[in-house]
């Protein structure tokens, strides 16, 4: 039943679920209460009648499993590089074992130069549990490269449901619109933070302005 459920899932992303992945799904199921959040600091809050609009981050460097996807649609590249993320996680490396789930997973994008659309390729970010960051186990896929991130600064704001090409090009309009006209933050790369599972239909996922160094 659960490997029907996230078929049907894989299918609203245009996305075929592979019989193997039913190991993976069963034993993050298992493990759904026990997220570890990626550490960052707040640095400050900016409210909006009374609730918080977006909030400044930053996050310390660290070891992150990255695998980039050019797929025809953002769901479709986003989706195929968790399942291997997930593969990873949950046995494919080198020390067998289920590593521990991190949250959020990072969704890098970049727009075209009209700022039109999304280029097609997508690099997803697993963040590896604090007890792995010292010596991070190899993964067994070749697509998937273990990455020192550098320490990031950026401008955060919330947003609730599915992440599609068109809801993200949304997102990034409406905050730019509270922003105002500002340098201080990169234009053209932006990251969309999942904090949780693709079956929940109003799942939180947070759109990131990266500041310029």
């Amino acid at each position: 039943r659960l490997f029907a459920h996230w078929e049907a899932v894989a299918s609203t992303h245009r996305v075929n679920l592979p019989r193997d992945m039913a190991g993976p799904i069963a034993q993050m199921a298992r493990h759904s209460q026990a997220r570890e959040p990626v550490p960052y600091v707040s640095l400050s809050q900016h409210g909006k009648c009374e609730e918080a609009a977006y909030e400044e981050r930053r996050y310390p460097a660290g070891k992150w499993a990255c695998v980039t996807m050019g797929e025809p649609m953002y769901e479709q590249s986003i989706s195929m590089s968790f399942m291997k993320l997930m593969r990873y996680i949950c046995k494919e490396n080198s020390v067998g074992c289920y590593l521990g789930m991190t949250v959020p997973v990072l969704n890098e994008i970049h727009l075209t130069k009209e700022g039109t659309e999304l280029e097609r390729e997508v690099l997803t970010a697993y963040y590896l549990p604090g007890e792995f960051q010292q010596n991070p186990p190899v993964p067994m896929d070749p697509e998937i490269h273990i990455t020192e991130r550098a320490p990031l600064r950026v401008i955060t704001r919330v947003f609730y449901g599915m992440t599609t090409e068109e809801t993200i090009l949304r997102e990034i309009n409406l905050f730019w619109e509270l922003l105002g006209s500002t340098d201080t933050v990169l234009r053209g790369t932006y990251i969309v933070a999942s904090y949780e599972n693709p079956s929940i239909p109003q799942r939180r996922n947070e759109i990131w302005f990266i500041c310029q160094a």
